[in-house]
């Protein structure tokens, strides 16, 4: 089947659901999601959106926050942008019926996390990220011109490859004509034609065992797009959050957002001893790479699985008021947060690194855009900022959008397409080649790829990734397609990425901390 529209938007979670709203005035948007609308990381976030609101809080400051959590490898004039355009694509969520929290005077109740020099979080209690979700799916869900297909998966970007083309990367004139899409109840790849397409499938939190990302962030925007020969960067950059919770077996992992710590909760060692003033002045609302770093020293010296998180000193009430979320779930663990501290360990939550896109989301690759974690905009450097990933999101799908418009009328459907060829495969015989080479990826990642490297840790990496890889492919090539073939597929590829570009690094900088190279580096990019 052929299916032709203005707009195609892979993802629905913050970015690509704004994007679609966006442009939905000016074309057709068809709008695919792997799992149900309402499932994606932007669900995830407990924190908030980032952003200047009120004195004595000020752009300066922000950007100044951003550029030294970001560990000298952000681009000041994009984290500049993004801090000035935030506060208005802020209140367009407020127009499409977003709320945030306010104080009993009617102001909006800021938070603050680690690496902010003052109160500017936005927040919706401590489930922020389902609010924003729930009210952009309502009102996508509304809209007469976007058309909404659930359970369907993007298998590969649509280039001058797929007809006959030689494509290089790098290479200026790489068009983009759309994706072949996996229907995930009929299992038949369908071919999906566009003037258009957007990049927003998110993040890669799976590569690792532990990951506060729902089981569907599988990294396949990054895949797919370095598969189509476009340009991606700075992936060693895997930022793990400093706090889940920590419950062996749940998956995902429970996030403990940062706005604990930011509310006063403290960081100890299972002894009641704290340990952050050691590594940082700001202590426990250091930047994230560090406290990550300083959690898991202080496990692999005590021997311990976790550390505390101890928010015993706080005023009971306020603290329920403000984390319910966070509260119901560590009692229903008979842990109760106002008198027993929370164990938490780092877990894998947010790539820092991905598609290179321009200031409008453009990549590499004409006619296609990359907005959301999956893109590397220069916004983060080598670590982000807590709550900077959603206010990047809505103003990048806002830059896009405008450019995708001016664009578009200039654009025409390739029709000349072949459709997807799947003669010759065949439904693969045990799923345990899949799900076996699924764990071993994992084990590798988290084992080497971690929060600490080191050169012989990431060689043996790639040497075993490299026999997955070759396994995988070959299953790939006479399989019919799954989601969970698919995803392996995809992890594979940017756990290749990632190892590659830390090996190129001969520096630690951010969070790419390699106890071989102890010194600062330069951006990386293959």
């Amino acid at each position: 089947m052929i299916r032709e529209t203005e707009f195609l938007v892979l993802g629905s979670g913050i970015a690509g659901l704004s994007f679609a709203l966006k442009v939905a005035e000016f074309g057709k948007v068809i709008l695919i999601s792997k799992t149900s609308l309402e499932e994606s990381n932007t669900k995830y976030a407990q924190g908030g959106i980032a952003a200047v609101t009120y004195e004595p809080d000020n752009i300066k400051k922000h950007v100044e926050d951003t550029l030294i959590a970001g560990d000298g490898l952000c681009n000041r004039e994009i984290v500049e942008m993004v801090v000035k355009e935030a506060p208005a694509q802020i209140q367009q969520l407020i127009d499409w019926g977003v709320s945030f929290d306010r104080n009993e005077k009617g102001a909006y109740d800021l938070g603050r996390e680690g690496g902010h020099s003052e109160y500017r979080v936005l927040h919706h209690k401590d489930k922020t990220g389902e609010e924003i979700q729930n009210s952009l799916v309502k009102r996508v869900k509304e809209h007469r011109n976007i058309e909404i297909l659930e359970n369907h998966f993007a298998v590969d970007l649509i280039t001058q490859h797929h007809l006959g083309k030689l494509v290089k990367r790098n290479q200026k004139n790489t068009d983009c004509y759309g994706s072949y899409i996996l229907d995930l109840q009929t299992d038949q790849v369908n071919t999906f034609l566009s003037k258009i397409t957007l990049i927003a499938t998110g993040g890669t939190g799976n590569l690792y065992e532990s990951t506060t990302n729902p089981k569907i962030a599988t990294g396949d925007g990054i895949a797919m797009v370095y598969r189509a020969k476009g340009v991606i960067e700075n992936m060693e950059f895997m930022q793990f959050h400093p706090t889940s919770l920590y419950n062996p077996g749940e998956k995902p992992s429970f996030l403990i957002t940062e706005a604990l710590r930011g509310f006063g909760a403290i960081l100890k060692t299972t002894k009641g001893e704290e340990f952050m003033q050691k590594y940082h002045k700001k202590g426990c609302l250091a930047p994230r790479d560090i406290v990550a770093r300083a959690i898991d020293y202080e496990m692999k010296i005590s021997g311990d699985d976790y550390v505390h998180l101890d928010c015993s000193h706080l005023n009971a009430k306020k603290l329920k008021d403000h984390f319910p979320n966070i509260y119901n779930k560590c009692l229903s663990l008979n842990i109760n947060i106002t008198k027993d501290p929370i164990p938490v360990v780092p877990a894998a939550h947010y790539m820092c690194g991905g598609i290179k896109v321009d200031k409008n989301g453009c990549s590499a690759i004409n006619r296609l855009y990359a907005i959301g974690e999956v893109s590397s905009t220069g916004l983060h450097g080598a670590n982000r900022l807590a709550s900077n990933s959603l206010s990047e999101a809505v103003v990048y799908a806002d830059r896009a959008a405008k450019d995708a418009i001016k664009k578009i009328v200039h654009q025409e459907i390739n029709k000349n397409i072949p459709e997807w060829d799947s003669q010759g495969t065949t439904y693969p015989e045990e799923m345990i080649m899949i799900t076996q080479n699924y764990k071993e990826m994992q084990q590798i990642m988290s084992n080497y790829v971690g929060i600490v490297r080191s050169n012989l840790r990431l060689e043996r990496a790639l040497r075993r990734l490299e026999i997955i890889y070759k396994e995988t492919e070959e299953l790939y090539e006479r399989s019919i397609l799954s989601q969970k073939l698919c995803e392996l597929r995809n992890l594979i590829n940017v756990g290749y990425l990632i190892l590659k570009m830390a090996q190129g690094l001969h520096e630690s900088r951010g969070l790419h901390y390699t106890i071989d190279y102890p010194k600062k580096g330069s951006v990386s990019e293959f």
